[in-house]
């Protein structure tokens, strides 16, 4: 068995850790491209969202270095995201590439249920061994998110332009190299010494602003054109407002592990405004941006593939919490179409306003 999955962000790392430390062979696909995105809008559904297309040619990708068993998360509710897998894999049946599929679905009552399917692939392993590989790809995702975060705040302060962008990528390169807990305690001290090695001005005034919107578009580089990257570059230090470490322990380990942020508290400040479930991650999306309004950041910038049905009822509601709370708020649908060029643009245009007026602001307090 030789066992691939659609790349989102960084996930990647934590899943071939898990994968790798039960003995199961792995084919990570090559990271998002073009190419990628080319070959799955060709075979996908005109309008599928921007996603279901990159998952397409990843496993495409994925095949032709053998790869013959796909996992992939599953899903419920009114985003179309729970029958994304299923749909997929006909669309590739049809194309004469064979696959098995396994489908990690979110567990219904308890933890059990996502071990039972984890034992679908690593096979005779002791329950004693999936749970520490399950440990394992954890604490690299999580060790990946602490790095990510501080390049969030080391980005927009650094004294040698891309500095921050290699230093990054060095230390994920430690992170990936572990292959035990007890080396990885040791790689992730690396890692962090490298982002510590960094050059800063640390008085530079830095805006800050909040990210919100659908998780894979959040979370992966290449649908969003790196604008963690570019807000950075802007002289702005952004927060995402859903990492991925958080979204397995709120919606694989049932919220097992706490001391982590939930969905539950995001949830709650989402109300008066949406006092319900409306898929997807639409409830954090309002509950995110007051909770960076409460926070005193200067704008947040609501992220959505284009016909994402939970986002674009969020992006309804967005403009009554931006004049209740006083928060600038801007949404950016990506899609195929999408370029670089015409996101910076807008970027820089959203950073010019809340610079001015949060210079306003000040010069009347």
């Amino acid at each position: 068995m030789k066992v691939t999955f659609p790349h989102m962000g960084h996930m990647w790392i934590c899943l071939k850790a898990m994968l790798q430390y039960l003995g199961v062979e792995v084919v990570v696909p090559p990271s998002c491209s073009k190419k990628t995105l080319t070959l799955g809008t060709k075979h996908a559904p005109e309008f599928a969202c921007m996603p279901l297309k990159l998952n397409l040619g990843n496993f495409m990708e994925a095949y032709e270095l053998g790869a013959d068993t796909i996992i992939m998360a599953g899903g419920c509710g009114p985003c179309r995201f729970g029958y994304y897998a299923y749909s997929e894999n006909e669309i590739l049946k049809d194309l004469k590439y064979n696959f098995n599929l396994i489908v990690l679905e979110p567990p219904e009552k308890h933890f059990s249920e996502f071990l039972i399917k984890i034992k679908q692939i690593t096979g005779n392993r002791s329950w004693y061994q999936v749970i520490k590989g399950i440990r394992f790809g954890f604490l690299k995702a999580k060790a990946v998110d602490e790095i990510e975060r501080l390049s969030f705040k080391i980005r927009p302060r650094e004294l040698v332009a891309g500095s921050t962008d290699m230093a990054f990528q060095q230390a994920l390169a430690e992170i990936d190299r572990a292959k035990t807990p007890q080396e990885l305690i040791i790689n992730i001290e690396q890692a962090k010494n490298i982002m510590s090695s960094i050059e800063i001005d640390q008085i530079k005034p830095v805006l800050k602003v909040g990210i919100v919107g659908e998780i894979y578009t959040l979370l992966e580089p290449f649908s969003n054109q790196n604008i963690e990257r570019l807000l950075g570059k802007l002289g702005v230090e952004v927060d995402r407002s859903i990492y991925l470490s958080e979204w397995i322990n709120d919606h694989l380990f049932m919220g097992l592990i706490k001391k982590m942020s939930n969905r539950e508290e995001t949830c709650r400040a989402a109300r008066p405004f949406l006092n319900h479930f409306v898929g997807g991650h639409g409830e954090e999306t309002i509950g995110s941006t007051v909770l960076y309004s409460e926070k005193g950041y200067d704008g947040v910038i609501q992220l959505l593939p284009f016909t994402c049905m939970p986002e674009i009822v969020a992006q309804s509601i967005l403009p009554k919490v931006s004049e209740k709370l006083g928060i600038a708020v801007m949404t950016l649908i990506v899609d195929e179409q999408s370029g670089e060029a015409g996101l910076l643009t807008r970027l820089e245009a959203f950073v010019d306003l809340i610079a001015q007026k949060k210079k306003q602001k000040e010069a009347l307090a």
